[in-house]
């Protein structure tokens, strides 16, 4: 599809990569942009149209939904990551919130838009995955499974929706030059890349965008032999080649 004179809604656009994707839809000349967030007084940028949505909260997406007819490009962002491991004390409480935001808030926003953008002539949608859709970090495994999740919800969501015409992506990107990722070492991909990739794939009809090397390096692997992964993530777990982050609230 078309980026030019589209109308665009991005999850979590309040700062860091939904506000890249922002920026790179009116770059591309976006009519207008819907900025979900959570406080409304986080959104400063004149040219946006803000709109509170907590993709946790029925109601808050049902409202959007019946206020945004006019979308047709939904790019589902928001996410929330705890980092814990499988075996914690923690893990039931980060898997839970990390499901409610990142499968559970795409479930619902698609199944709220999905309408919506068939009445708007097919349309797109783009969900943020993970390099780890694809394979376990063992040290954010809560993380991991549900960005599997994603992935699976991403994948059936193609199906179903083939006959309206609308184009289903998943985006995957390594770390990204976030706060989720403030305190990861080692390289991490700037946001507009991601956000200028994504783009990319919307209007070359592609069903996945590889959004860094990351991703690139990483489904070569899959592609060549699974086991690879399966060794790293062994690999690291052993050695304790951990790294932290600060947890996330729900919709970020």
């Amino acid at each position: 599809m078309d980026i030019k004179g589209c109308t665009a809604l991005v999850t979590g656009a309040s700062r860091g990569l939904g506000r890249a994707y922002v920026d790179a839809l009116f770059d591309r000349g976006a009519t207008k942009v819907y900025a979900g967030v959570r406080d409304l007084a986080s959104i400063t940028d004149r040219r946006v149209t803000p709109l509170r949505l907590d993709v946790t909260s029925s109601d808050q997406i049902t409202a959007a939904a019946a206020a945004c007819t006019d979308v047709d490009l939904l790019i589902n962002n928001a996410g929330a990551m705890m980092a814990k491991p499988i075996i914690d004390p923690e893990a039931d409480v980060a898997l839970s919130a990390e499901f409610e935001t990142n499968v559970m808030g795409v479930v619902r926003m698609a199944n709220a838009f999905a309408p919506i953008l068939a009445r708007n002539g097919g349309g797109c949608i783009a969900n943020v995955l993970s390099v780890v859709s694809w394979y376990v970090y063992p040290f954010n495994a809560t993380y991991c499974a549900s960005k599997h999740a994603a992935l699976a919800v991403t994948n059936a969501l193609r199906v179903q929706l083939k006959a309206q015409a609308t184009l289903v992506v998943g985006v995957y990107a390594g770390f990204i030059d976030t706060d989720m990722a403030a305190r990861v070492s080692g390289d991490k991909t700037p946001p507009a890349q991601v956000a200028n990739r994504t783009l990319d794939g919307v209007q070359n009809g592609s069903d996945h965008v590889f959004a860094d090397k990351a991703a690139e390096n990483i489904w070569a692997m899959v592609r060549s032999d699974p086991r690879q992964l399966e060794a790293m993530s062994q690999q690291l777990w052993d050695e304790g080649h951990s790294w932290t982050v600060r947890k996330t609230g729900k919709g970020e």
